[in-house]
């Protein structure tokens, strides 16, 4: 039944016309104000992410392929500048090095490439965020494990019902699809709130 589900998912997926795939991001979007627990879980992980670094804490991100750019993607916003200048932040993709990434899929295997930098940079006031569309990556399910062993804070940014990854998360950010594109757009949307707020509130401006 499930398999039938998903052929007829992608059918109507593929049948779609350039206005029809605009008008369902924006959908998926207006989904979104209507949640009112996704959004108060949004102002927990700015919450979390502000005391952080307050305490001279540290943001992880990791994810796989376009997650994993996004992870690259929302670090940098913090780590560089998002609206207007101000010293930086520590926040850091974990999937950067790529001879370490190699070296550790290689020698351990690719479900050990976060959870075993998570260990080695993690500390009690960081912060790792995870970014999987389905929230079954089984090497960001690795990290978050490592991460509540060192008593991290875990922000897991899904789709629709956070799959495997809510067990592990302090924050869910759930996105109300189950449409990858969709869920990855709006990850970006939430993410940009994120990095903004946390801009505001550590360097308000006059």
């Amino acid at each position: 039944m499930a398999a039938i589900l998903k052929m007829l998912f992608l059918h109507k997926i593929i049948s779609m016309t350039i206005p029809q795939i605009i008008e369902a991001s924006i959908q998926t979007k207006q989904q979104i104000l209507l949640e009112p627990l996704l959004l108060q879980q949004l102002e927990l992980a700015i919450d979390q992410c502000v005391s952080c670094l307050q305490q001279e804490g540290k943001i992880l991100f990791c994810g796989n392929g376009g997650s994993a750019a996004d992870a690259q993607h929302l670090a940098a916003e913090l780590s560089g500048r998002y609206y207007y200048d101000r010293p930086p932040l520590y926040a850091e993709a974990l999937h950067v090095n790529t001879s370490y990434l190699t070296a550790v899929a290689n020698d351990y295997s690719y479900n050990q490439i976060y959870s075993r930098m998570v260990e080695a940079a993690g500390k009690k006031s960081d912060v790792l965020i995870g970014l999987s569309t389905s929230g079954n990556s089984a090497n960001v399910l690795e990290a978050f494990k490592k991460a509540k062993e060192l008593d991290m804070t875990t922000i897991a940014f899904t789709g629709k019902g956070g799959g495997k990854l809510k067990e592990f998360a302090d924050v869910l950010l759930d996105i109300p699809s189950i449409d990858t594109p969709r869920i990855q757009e709006a990850h970006i949307l939430l993410g940009h709130i994120l990095c903004e707020f946390i801009e505001k509130r550590i360097f308000p401006q006059k």
